[in-house]
């Protein structure tokens, strides 16, 4: 029996997630930053976080070498952010986005629903991906209406 791998890429897309985007300075200084819908909270003693990264992904090195990243939840009205980070040449990506820095001294996105600023606390193989575990220094967030993603495409909440 052969593993059909599109229909099973397409059984997870059945799990709404919000949309993130994970930042990380890597080697020269060069800041990193991608798109991600793999992040879940781990602990909250120490205050512990992950994502996961393809094995392939060019960003990879960055987060791997660098002490820290950042991670930037979404909101409803950050689509292009989104876009922006999960396409095209990593070294544009952040042309013309203003970036502060917070003790891990990775880039944090303006204006996302909330940021997390981590030290990288483990990492481990999981398959075609790295699962990187963050501990939590610093973090903020404001009021509003998250990203989603479902299915292939973004999708909102419905009022109540």
């Amino acid at each position: 029996m052969t593993f059909d791998q599109r229909a099973f890429r397409d059984t997870l897309g059945c799990f709404a997630t919000g949309v993130c985007v994970a930042a990380a300075t890597g080697p020269g200084g060069h800041d990193v930053g991608l798109t991600i819908n793999s992040f879940t909270s781990v602990s909250l003693d120490p205050p512990l976080v992950l994502f996961c990264l393809d094995n392939r992904s060019e960003s990879l090195a960055a987060f791997l070498l660098s002490g820290g990243f950042s991670l930037a939840i979404l909101g409803a009205e950050q689509q292009a952010v989104s876009r922006n980070f999960a396409s095209g040449p990593s070294e544009g990506r952040w042309n013309g986005m203003p970036a502060e820095r917070w003790e891990s001294g990775a880039p944090i996105v303006p204006g996302a629903l909330a940021v997390m600023d981590c030290a990288r606390h483990a990492v481990h193989e999981g398959g075609d991906h790295m699962i990187i575990v963050g501990r939590v220094l610093r973090f903020a967030s404001r009021a509003g209406t998250p990203l989603l993603y479902y299915r292939g495409t973004y999708a909102a909440l419905e009022a109540e």
